[in-house]
């Protein structure tokens, strides 16, 4: 495993416990900023609560009313203001979740678009990564055996002007050729949602939390991109 070089530093490392760089438990992606997207096939109900997300765990627990409450956080509206541009890379390390019915996500948000998903994953569908470039129109569904409910994996996406590339642990498993365009910057989002069961199935009766969690997140900027390889640990 390659180490980063003394000129890769990150311009952007995650700290989920601090304020500056994060707003939990509200976005912009959501209907009037939230708590609630039932639109979107989701029993999420946005909270601000620190044990559902600021330790890097990602949590949903089940509500008496059916929903859910959720783990999100948004650098959107942060004091921070941080946003991503085209060029820059982000690498993050997930533990996938493994009961059916949640939905983690690494994702962006501007104005009502600019989403690109860094991952979606869905444990019903065990060894799938759903990746997505909703700028562009372009995804891809990415079977691996790298993939599965409980899985730590490396995730690395680079967001170019003419194609945005993803990477699964040391190698690249999609580049879709459309890019973001030059001018793109969107904010960053860490969620956790819970499926309604219209596309994939809600969490069984029985399950009464779900978690996933992002034990750690980096951004690159194109002058101080790292070579391809992960920092020793």
């Amino acid at each position: 495993m390659t180490s980063l070089s003394p000129a890769g530093e990150p311009v952007f490392t995650a700290d989920f416990g601090s304020r500056e760089q994060w707003v939990a438990g509200r976005t912009w992606a959501y209907p009037h900023g939230g708590p609630v997207n039932p639109a979107d096939d989701k029993l999420d109900r946005l909270v601000a609560d620190p044990a559902y997300t600021r330790d890097g765990v990602f949590r949903a627990t089940r509500r008496p009313d059916g929903l859910w409450d959720t783990g999100l956080l948004t650098t959107e509206d942060s004091p921070g203001e941080f946003e991503l541009c085209t060029g820059d890379v982000l690498e993050a390390r997930v533990r996938l979740p493994e009961r059916a019915g949640a939905w983690p996500a690494i994702w962006t948000w501007r104005d009502g678009g600019h989403e690109v998903d860094v991952f979606e994953y869905h444990p019903d569908n065990p060894d799938l990564l759903e990746l997505s470039n909703r700028v562009r129109g372009t995804y891809r569904y990415h079977h691996s055996p790298s993939v599965y409910p409980g899985a730590r994996i490396r995730l690395r996406t680079e967001f170019g002007a003419h194609s945005v590339v993803w990477w699964l642990d040391d190698a690249p498993i999609f580049a879709d050729g459309r890019g973001v365009g030059r001018g793109w910057h969107a904010s960053l989002i860490v969620s956790l949602s819970v499926c309604a069961g219209r596309y994939h199935p809600a969490p069984s009766p029985d399950t009464t939390e779900l978690s996933y969690e992002v034990a750690d997140l980096r951004v690159y900027r194109p002058d101080a991109v790292p070579p391809v390889g992960w920092p020793a640990r």
